[in-house]
């Protein structure tokens, strides 16, 4: 009689977990309209912003198509950009170069300025400086690209030729940073100005990773003893490195999208040159911006299929972003 009892009170319980189950979805399908139009304007605008991206790289690919088909040369390894030629010949390959170069080398310079930033605001600054200084340094995500491109013209290329030939001679035994005439309107020179560009991105994501890290381990670890450093480097760092990752990599893709500033402080020089401290060089963005205007019908294709390369590009570098950043619940 007991185990029949313990049965029907198990079934009971199992029915009534399922009514109750049952009304909380019909009251979560039902809702009340103004979630019901929230639900569906959020779901609407997400698929516009597919449709906008999807339709972007559809219109690019039928533009390019035309003039690839009349390409003479190999649009993937080709050094040469000469569209409007007859027979245009023209491939991204110094292009792609100087687009991830300068990119890269923009992101290991503003990487450790950002995330040092991103620590003194959030724990070593007093709070009326942090407010102050966070302020500041989001401010210069607002400054037009167009001012960063004339400051790094007409400031900071002057002082850059110094500059490398210092490199050169102290380090120029590394690759990179070789060559027999460093100048001032090279890639290292685009990737300092870009590296001021993409600063308040990096910095201001990973100072909202690190204001998320739970005050109790913070706490835990300066009570055990740990200096501020020590609290930073084991409860910090750790919990924060995937949202320090996912901004890098977004600083990057800002970065390989850039047209005006690099435009005005890069110099072309044809054919691929692997010592950044040399006059020269080009990228995706820049060489748009210079050649678009002057282009015939063969080169316009030609320059909207190096986008269409420059936009996978992006694409995928904020999709591996996102990716990194989804590896932890906390910053979704």
């Amino acid at each position: 009689m007991s185990s029949e009892s313990g049965v029907e009170a198990k079934s009971g319980a199992e029915v009534a977990a399922g009514a109750r189950h049952r009304a909380t979805g019909t009251r979560m399908s039902t809702g009340r309209a103004g979630d019901r139009i929230f639900a569906g304007a959020a779901r609407g605008s997400g698929i516009v912003v597919l449709g906008i991206v999807a339709a972007i790289g559809a219109f690019l690919v039928w533009k390019a198509i035309p003039a690839l088909q009349d390409n003479e040369a190999s649009f993937l390894t080709s050094e040469e950009w000469n569209p409007n030629a007859a027979p245009p010949r023209f491939g991204i390959a110094q292009l792609a170069f100087g687009t991830v170069m300068s990119s890269l080398l923009a992101m290991l310079i503003a990487t450790p300025v950002a995330i040092g930033i991103a620590l003194f605001i959030s724990f070593y600054s007093p709070r009326r400086l942090a407010s102050g200084l966070g302020y500041v340094v989001d401010l210069l995500a607002a400054v037009p690209s167009i001012v960063y491109g004339l400051w790094g013209l007409a400031f900071l290329s002057k002082h850059m030729e110094g500059i490398s030939k210092f490199l050169n001679s102290t380090l120029g035994w590394i690759p990179l940073l070789g060559g027999d005439s460093p100048g001032k309107n090279s890639i290292f020179t685009a990737s300092v100005v870009l590296a001021i560009m993409i600063l308040p991105i990096i910095s201001s994501i990973s100072r909202e990773v690190f204001l998320q890290v739970p005050q109790d381990h913070v706490e835990a670890s300066l009570a055990l003893g740990a200096t501020r450093w020590e609290m930073i480097r084991m409860s910090v760092l750790p919990y924060g490195r995937s949202g320090m990752i996912g901004a890098s990599m977004l600083g990057l893709g800002r970065a390989m999208g850039e047209t005006i500033a690099v435009a005005m402080v890069l110099t072309f020089v044809p054919g691929i040159n692997w010592h950044v401290l040399e006059n020269g060089g080009s990228t995706f963005a820049a060489n748009i911006a210079n050649s678009f205007d002057e282009a015939s019908v063969t080169g316009r294709g030609a320059l909207i299929a190096s986008g269409l390369v420059l936009f996978v590009i992006t694409l995928v570098v904020n999709m591996a972003a996102r990716a990194v950043v989804a590896r932890r619940k906390e910053f979704v």
